[in-house]
């Protein structure tokens, strides 16, 4: 097995964090940055929006069978 770079508890948190700014950076690099509507932002914020219609709808159809 090999050594542990901080300690057992820290390594985790040390790649996890490493991910997100790789990433990060990747999106807002100006070499390699996406578009706008390409980005995770907009990503989720679509499928939030997705979710809460979906959650309307089933409410309105509760609503309308009592």
């Amino acid at each position: 097995m090999p050594p542990y770079l901080l300690s057992r508890g820290m390594d985790p948190f040390l790649g996890l964090f490493t991910g997100v700014l790789a990433y990060y950076l990747h999106e807002t690099h100006p070499r390699t940055a996406l578009q706008e509507e390409e980005r995770l932002t907009e990503l989720l914020r679509w499928k939030y929006d997705k979710y809460q219609e979906q959650k309307r709808q089933d409410s309105l159809a509760l609503d309308a069978a009592s």
